[in-house]
């Protein structure tokens, strides 16, 4: 049966009152919820603990009594030298170098000590001027300078003037050519590309499908790459000897006649630098205990089977020019036997004098087992990185003998001179025990 229309109405007036009734509940409901306290908001997590930078040691001079102590031992004989005055040429052509830099751009820096061209300039000239006065008080040099120590146990090794039997003209009882710089190997300064590549420079030839390396050892030596293109300015006797000749960087030539000429480093390939004693070890041949210079060479010729392969892993090769005198160390002045040496420059800056003091290998014809003295950073080399300097030698049986041998800790302080440290001006530089003061030096320098 079919509801009424008064039915139909009046359930929909009871099921609208129940609906709108329904809905006030929910909504007192959701009002009484939003009323209610929220959870409290959890704390954001911790940050993560970040260690503390270590701070780099500040570089502080030794003690006044220390560097006196150390003075007081140090002696030109252990060296050569007659007398302190015989370094005077050598400190006089490091300031020629030091004061065509600008005075006041930095030289050198590590925390603690900041050294400009200027500071350099005014140690140099207050150590020549110094140097009269050293013989009876090898004192001063700690009561006018500040010793800055290097690291501990630097490396010291040692180079030379070597001699090799040569020939200016093609002669079959001198086999092996000598080059100069080669006219086809090019250069470009990669930093004139990006800022990231400042400093270094790519050496190549040209080939009609582009550029390539420049001919390595095993090229130019065993393949003849080089050979009838004019770029000989000698022929040697000995193959090993030169090899040995470019890894001095510079020697001497003896020609039949007697007649000497210098042969100086003119340039190189740019190809990987392997030492021919580090091939040696890390083929099992000899232990580094046993790799001498002179043991090196003795190996190389009981094997000569094993020459070929042996340079030829070296890569690298130096290129020559004639003079008439040398050697010539990287800041182009003359070297000091016994007193100059190689540098890593981002170590110690080119110019700077220093007091060192190594063991000396002594031949069994005699000379000092120890060099106690002034050094002067005048030259750079490959291999020369890092916390090690290069002795100069010199020339002749002696200094091949050192040379050779040399591979020896050594203690090296960096002298600055009082006068250059502001911080120092106000600090008496005298030890209170007398000594003979310099003419010329005032103020905190006595």
């Amino acid at each position: 049966m079919i509801p009424s229309a008064a039915s139909r109405r009046k359930f929909r007036t009871r099921f609208t009152g129940r609906l709108c009734g329904l809905l006030c509940c929910l909504a007192l409901f959701a009002w009484g919820c939003a009323r209610a306290p929220l959870p409290p908001t959890p704390p954001p997590p911790a940050p993560p603990v970040r260690p503390p930078v270590v701070q780099a040691p500040s570089w502080e001079p030794l003690p006044r009594e220390e560097a006196l102590a150390q003075a007081r031992r140090m002696s030109p004989a252990t060296q050569g030298l007659r007398s302190w005055r015989d370094l005077e040429p050598g400190l006089k052509a490091s300031l020629a170098y030091v004061r065509r830099k600008p005075a006041g751009a930095t030289a050198f820096s590590r925390p603690g000590l900041s050294i400009t061209w200027g500071a350099m300039r005014q140690t140099l000239e207050d150590l020549i001027a110094a140097l009269p006065y050293l013989d009876d008080d090898p004192a001063l040099l700690a009561q006018v300078f500040a010793w800055y120590p290097l690291e501990q146990d630097t490396l010291v090794t040692g180079y030379y003037e070597p001699y090799l039997e040569a020939s200016l003209k093609p002669d079959p009882a001198y086999p092996y050519p000598l080059y100069g710089r080669p006219a086809d190997m090019m250069e470009v300064d990669l930093g004139e590309f990006h800022p990231r590549w400042r400093g270094q420079v790519l050496r190549y030839r040209m080939q009609k499908n582009g550029i390539k390396p420049y001919y390595s050892r095993e090229d130019i030596d065993f393949t003849g790459s080089l050979r009838g293109k004019g770029d000989e300015l000698a022929w040697v006797r000995d193959r090993v000897e030169l090899y040995f000749l470019q890894i001095q960087g510079s020697g001497r030539l003896i020609l039949p006649d007697g007649e000497v000429k210098h042969v100086l480093y003119a340039d190189k390939n740019g190809r990987e630098l392997n030492m021919l004693g580090r091939t040696i070890i890390n083929r099992g041949y000899l232990k580094p205990s046993e790799a001498s210079m002179p043991r090196i060479r003795e190996f190389v010729r009981e094997h000569p089977d094993l020459t070929k392969s042996l340079l030829a892993a070296d890569k690298s090769y130096v290129f020559f020019k004639l003079a008439d005198n040398g050697p010539f160390g990287s800041m182009g002045k003359l070297l000091t036997p016994m007193a100059s040496v190689a540098v890593d420059r981002s170590r110690v800056p080119l110019g700077a004098a220093l007091a060192m003091s190594v063991p000396l290998p002594a031949p069994q014809s005699g000379g000092p087992t120890s060099l106690s003295g002034l050094v002067m950073a005048q030259d750079t080399g490959g291999a020369i990185v890092g916390n090690h300097v290069d002795l100069f030698c010199g020339s002749g049986t002696y200094a091949e003998y050192v040379s050779g041998r040399m591979k020896n800790p050594g203690a090296l302080n960096l002298l600055v001179s009082r006068r250059a440290l502001p911080a120092l001006e106000q600090e008496p530089a005298g030890d209170g025990q007398g000594g003979a003061t310099p003419q010329g030096m005032t103020g905190a320098e006595r």
